[in-house]
């Protein structure tokens, strides 16, 4: 989780960096920032509390912007014609998961897009390591009078799992009720916040975006609840990759297309029809066609993962590679995920990872690997 080619005299620092230090915390370069990859419990433990309790994960180096124009419906055509989202389709407090496309159909990045409910402003979450490149090609591409506000003051936590809902209850009542995309601006334990109910983790539980100054502050009051637990980068990874959720850079690039991804879903109907998004001809084709190759899950047999790079054959010919693997804690083995030939796609198909020079027998299995559990209302 760690990027080898940033010193630690180059790297920024989130709003929650001291508290990071205090907790006990090893802080690894992540993104440009330095970040907390575990905490004194381990990567083990704190997966398995996020599973069963509730876990609070810093995400401040997340980039968050809003779009301002003189109507919704030139914010949303902008951001439109940048993506393949219905964006102009949002109602006030909705969110979006959406694609930033290059030319190609490739993904530069995938983002989220919430209407606000008070004002209607679009405001947008991008990838960390990509934000400075995102937000640059957002603005450059721009009609006159939208503009691309940085919000470079704020920060972002995110509180996950079964018991989430119930502790930030305690500090924002009216949470409790907020079901799955949708945000709303409201007091949480006396800090103005806007606040989410997504994550990435396949959990129940809530991003909450807030001004940096309060930051540490709520965050420690969260932390005082009995079900909450500061959880690190690794095992924000494994929870994701059992939820069978794309990190941006490894399992989606400029190199795949949404249909590649098993993305479609994020194209939208009107979308398709209107075919006026980047790279939409190719898009198209593939939903017509097929790909070439896609995005599958693979359970590998034995206790031995395979990790990000490693090859996949099939009847002696390699079809493909794994882009994320590891262990998952709540699966109980080694679970990953790779892009194969579109042929060896289906589920239950044997294949075979080349690990550490050994063939080691997996299947081609469905994802998530464990059950997603949001919120969608009673």
């Amino acid at each position: 989780m760690s990027d080898p080619a940033v010193t630690t005299d180059t790297l920024k620092t989130t709003p929650l960096h001291a508290l990071h230090n205090e907790l006990g915390a090893k802080m690894v370069p992540f993104a440009g920032y330095d970040m907390p990859v575990q905490y004194p419990d381990g990567v083990l433990a704190e997966h398995l509390h996020t599973r069963n309790a509730a876990g609070l994960f810093d995400v401040s180096h997340m980039g968050q912007a809003f779009l301002t124009a003189p109507d919704h419906e030139t914010a949303a055509r902008a951001v439109e014609a940048l993506t393949p989202g219905d964006i102009l389709g949002l109602a006030p407090g909705a969110i979006r998961y959406t694609l930033l496309l290059n030319d190609k159909g490739g993904i530069r990045d995938d983002l989220m897009v919430t209407r606000t409910q008070t004002d209607g402003k679009l405001f947008l979450i991008v990838n960390a390591a990509c934000k400075d490149a995102d937000f640059a090609h957002i603005a450059a591409n721009l009609p006159s009078g939208v503009v691309l506000e940085r919000l470079d003051d704020r920060a972002l936590i995110a509180l996950q799992g079964p018991k989430a809902a119930e502790v930030f209850a305690r500090f924002a009542p009216q949470a409790a009720t907020q079901t799955f995309m949708t945000a709303r601006d409201m007091d949480v334990g006396g800090v103005p916040c806007m606040v989410s109910r997504s994550g990435y983790t396949g959990e129940d539980g809530y991003e909450i975006s807030m001004p940096a100054n309060d930051a540490a502050a709520l965050t420690k009051k969260l932390l005082a609840e009995p079900e909450v637990k500061p959880i690190g980068l690794g095992a924000r990874d494994s929870l994701r990759l059992e939820a069978g959720l794309c990190l941006y850079g490894h399992d989606i690039d400029e190199t795949t297309t949404p249909i590649e991804a098993a993305l479609g879903w994020a194209i939208g109907k009107r979308r398709r029809a209107e075919a006026n998004f980047p790279g939409a001809k190719i898009i198209l084709d593939q939903i017509a066609n097929g790909a070439p190759r896609k995005r599958v899950g693979l359970l590998p047999e034995g206790k031995a993962p395979a990790r990000e790079g490693t090859e996949i054959f099939a009847d002696g010919k390699k079809i493909g590679l794994v882009t994320s693997g590891g262990y998952g804690p709540s699966v109980g083995g080694p679970i990953a995920m790779g892009y194969v030939e579109t042929g060896a796609a289906n589920t239950g198909t044997a294949v075979e990872l080349m690990v550490r020079g050994k063939g080691r027998a997996a299947h081609v299995a469905a994802m998530p690997f464990v059950e997603k559990r949001f919120y969608r209302g009673n």
